[in-house]
C-alpha cells in the first residue's frame, strides 16, 4: 500500500519559488503580512509551516517547555532573546584590545560587559569610551569582521 505525499514537492518547489510567490504563500499560510527578512528565511518558515500544518505542531507541553528554557536562559529580557546564544561570548570570556599602546581587557558577564570595574551592556559603549568615536564593538573587539556579512 503506497500513499503518496504531497508535502515533500511543495517543499522542493520553495526553492524555485519567486519571492512575489513565497510572500504570496506566506500571506496564505500565516495569514499576515510577511516580514522583510531574506528569502532564505521565508523559505524555512514556510517549510516549517507547510509541515507544521500537514503533520501537527509542537504539543502544547513541548511548547510550554521551550518557553520556560528560554526564560531560564535570557530572563525574559526579549533583546537578549534575539541574540543569536552561539554569537554570545561565555560569561567570564576576558576579551582584550590594545588601543593606542594601552591594553584593555573587557569581561563578559551574565547580563553585559565590565571593564574598569564598571558594568556596561554593550561593547559599543566600552569602544565609545576607549576610543571617543562611535564604533561596532563587536568589530572593535575583533568579534566580528568589518567586512564579513554575517
Amino acid at each position: 500500500m503506497t500513499t503518496h505525499d504531497p508535502i515533500p514537492a511543495r517543499l522542493a518547489a520553495l526553492k524555485t519559488a519567486t519571492t512575489p510567490e513565497l510572500k504570496a504563500q506566506w500571506r496564505e499560510l500565516f495569514d499576515s503580512e510577511p516580514p522583510p527578512f531574506n528569502r532564505r528565511y521565508l523559505e524555512s518558515r514556510l517549510a516549517y509551516r507547510i509541515q507544521e500544518l500537514a503533520y501537527g505542531g509542537l504539543k502544547p507541553e513541548t511548547i510550554r517547555r521551550l518557553e520556560r528554557l528560554a526564560e531560564e536562559l535570557d530572563g525574559g529580557d526579549r533583546k537578549k532573546s534575539r541574540i543569536r546564544a552561539d554569537s554570545m561570548p561565555i560569561a567570564g570570556t576576558r576579551l582584550i584590545r590594545e588601543w593606542q599602546g594601552v591594553e584593555h581587557a573587557v569581561t563578559v558577564t551574565a547580563d553585559g560587559f565590565e571593564w574598569q570595574g564598571r558594568p556596561y551592556k554593550s561593547l559599543s559603549a566600552i569602544a565609545r569610551a576607549i576610543t571617543g568615536t562611535r564604533w561596532n564593538g563587536w568589530v572593535f573587539f575583533g568579534l566580528k569582521n568589518r567586512r564579513a556579512r554575517t
